[in-house]
């Protein structure tokens, strides 16, 4: 890793990244493309060591409190979050200043925060937001090799859920030729409603691939899926979005399951929800601190 100080943290919308780059080693990771213009090795974690002064600058200016999200692009809790620690800092100013926080990962590191994550949502508003693709752990560590297993992320579900955490599931990518089967989003859905988890995020069945991130991807699926690469040359070329073939058919199920459940699943429904700050908590106003 190497560390920076970066210039701002906050994004327009309120979102942050305190890390640039994964150790996680996703097969599948949209971050990898080229797009996004990082301009160092994946691996090589750019550390952004003034976030917290960045971040608490940012907050102390705010005239209304709000919901910060992390984790979109770069997970909070990679490795070097045990040593650097920025997350937790972040957090602690975070709770300091009364604000809300939406967190996403793929990581069971976020335990070690949870008296922070309480002490948010007792004040504002905490949810925190986890990935699951794939009920078979075998299958998990291929695709996402240096992160814990599915059924510890859904330990981890369970555990904030008794800890009165909200959560909502990010389920994707539905990896074509992979973990694209009926079998494979039922049991997702069913550790999801176990967990009584608020929302479940799906984008259609299938992956997006694109300039480096597709080159990284096709060189996992010669490693450990032989034939699949072929599959999908054949199949999407070199199309942005490629959707199952059984896509209409999960989709289906998905909804019909959400429903029946009551847990939110349109996109537009959750992202209101995660970005919703609370005007009052417990029948009582907000206070500053």
């Amino acid at each position: 890793m190497h560390f920076v100080n970066a210039k701002g943290i906050l994004s327009a919308s309120n979102g942050m990244n305190v890390y640039r780059g994964c150790t996680h080693g996703c097969i599948y990771c949209d971050s990898r493309s080229r797009c996004y213009h990082i301009d160092h090795a994946f691996e090589d974690i750019e550390v952004k060591q003034n976030a917290p002064q960045l971040l608490e600058d940012a907050l102390r200016r705010k005239r209304r409190k709000c919901m910060i999200s992390t984790g979109a692009m770069c997970d909070p809790y990679m490795h070097c979050e045990e040593t650097v620690g920025l997350t937790r800092q972040c957090l602690q100013v975070i709770d300091r200043y009364g604000f809300g926080l939406a967190i996403q990962t793929k990581s069971d590191r976020v335990l070690r925060d949870l008296p922070l994550l309480k002490s948010i949502h007792q004040k504002a508003k905490c949810v925190v937001q986890i990935t699951l693709t794939t009920v078979d752990d075998r299958l998990c560590r291929l695709i996402e090799p240096n992160v814990c297993p599915t059924s510890r992320r859904a330990q981890v579900l369970r555990i904030l859920r008794d800890e009165g955490i909200p959560t909502v599931v990010w389920f994707c990518p539905v990896l074509p030729f992979l973990n694209d089967t009926p079998e494979n989003v039922q049991a997702i859905l069913s550790m999801c409603f176990e967990a009584k988890v608020q929302g479940i995020l799906s984008f259609g069945m299938g992956v997006t691939l694109r300039e480096g991130d597709r080159e990284y991807f096709y060189q996992a699926l010669d490693r450990h899926f032989p034939g699949v690469k072929q599959q999908y040359i054949r199949t999407f070329g070199l199309d942005y979005e490629c959707p199952s073939p059984r896509s209409d058919q999960l989709m289906r199920l998905f909804d019909e399951q959400c429903a029946a459940h009551g847990v939110m699943h349109w996109p537009d429904e959750i992202f209101r929800y995660l970005q919703a700050f609370p005007e009052k908590n417990d029948g009582e106003q907000l206070t500053m601190f």
